[in-house]
């Protein structure tokens, strides 16, 4: 069931991947008013303080009307240091705190937060994983995103805020931020485009669900409007994914057709490596209703991606 009322959206971490797609995608819905914020992440203090801020902002748009945070934040991969992930968990604990604090009328707000299938699934088991497998991380970064999501749990068990948690598939899309080792896609796209070449660091039988940005940013808005009907306190974890595992080597033969030649891909290793698991195939089970819809197939996906890449090499960006 779709919201019909007004609402008042917050996205933190819209200039990132998910939430620039979610923003656009819940503008595009036209419910009510969709706020961002700029945060100053390197600094925690001033993080804090600027998401303090985004809070009287958004409960005074709210007035006695419903708010949707959705914290879409993390600059965090698989690889980084535990030291970085810890401030990271901090700041979101400290979120919540004032939230909680200053949510004079609790019970009109909702709380998305995006979290990692891949982080969270990585020691779990036999794939492929649903939302009733126990989380069991094999990285600092998955223990972070397992933290967050239990702090989630807990905001909502004290506050009366329904909740939910997205585990997310692979995430890739236009505008993916390649600074960061993360997003096979998008770094095989530039490397076409640039004609560097890239490395991989697991075996080509490997197995991922990759989904694009704009179909997981439709999932999350979908999402949240299902906790209209949610109890209040109630937190509830939804897989976002295609429910496909694709294996790298698919995946390259897939870009071969697409660029008309063979990626440029150099097989080496990395100390991050032993955190990547070889099969992360998906499934979710709950609000299967939502899952039924149709997705970017794969290869449009990486053709708007390396387009995007194309477009933004061309202004010189």
């Amino acid at each position: 069931m779709k919201a019909t009322y007004s609402v008042i959206d917050w996205v933190i971490g819209a200039g990132g991947l998910l939430g620039g797609a979610l923003v656009k995608e819940l503008r595009a819905r036209s419910l009510g008013t969709v706020l961002t914020s700029s945060i100053p992440w390197e600094n925690p203090r001033h993080a804090h303080a600027a998401l303090t801020a985004g809070i009287t902002t958004m409960l005074i748009a709210a007035a006695d009307g419903p708010w949707r945070v959705s914290w879409c934040a993390g600059a965090g991969v698989t690889g980084t240091a535990a030291g970085a992930l810890h401030a990271e968990v901090a700041t979101f604990s400290r979120f919540l705190d004032t939230l909680h604090t200053q949510a004079r009328l609790p019970w009109l707000g909702k709380v998305f937060l995006a979290s990692s299938a891949g982080g969270v699934y990585s020691g779990a088991g036999v794939a492929p994983f649903t939302e009733t497998d126990l989380g069991d991380p094999v990285s600092p970064y998955g223990v972070a995103k397992l933290a967050c999501e239990k702090l989630a749990t807990n905001f909502a068990l004290v506050s009366g805020v329904p909740v939910v948690i997205g585990r997310i598939a692979n995430l890739y899309g236009p505008g993916q931020d390649l600074a960061k080792p993360q997003g096979l896609i998008s770094h095989l796209c530039r490397a076409h485009v640039t004609g560097q070449p890239i490395s991989v660091y697991v075996s080509l039988d490997t197995l991922r669900d990759y989904l694009f940005v704009d179909d997981c940013a439709a999932l999350i808005a979908d999402s949240l409007d299902r906790l209209d009907d949610a109890a209040p306190g109630s937190a509830t974890i939804k897989i976002l994914a295609s429910g496909h595992g694709v294996t790298i080597g698919a995946l390259l033969g897939e870009c071969r057709r697409i660029f008309k030649r063979a990626p440029r891909v150099v097989l080496g290793t990395s100390e991050s490596a032993k955190f990547q698991v070889k099969d992360l195939r998906l499934r979710s089970v709950v609000w299967p209703d939502l899952d039924r819809r149709t997705l970017t197939p794969l290869p449009v996906g990486i053709g708007a991606t390396v387009a995007d890449m194309l477009l933004r090499r061309q202004h010189g960006s």
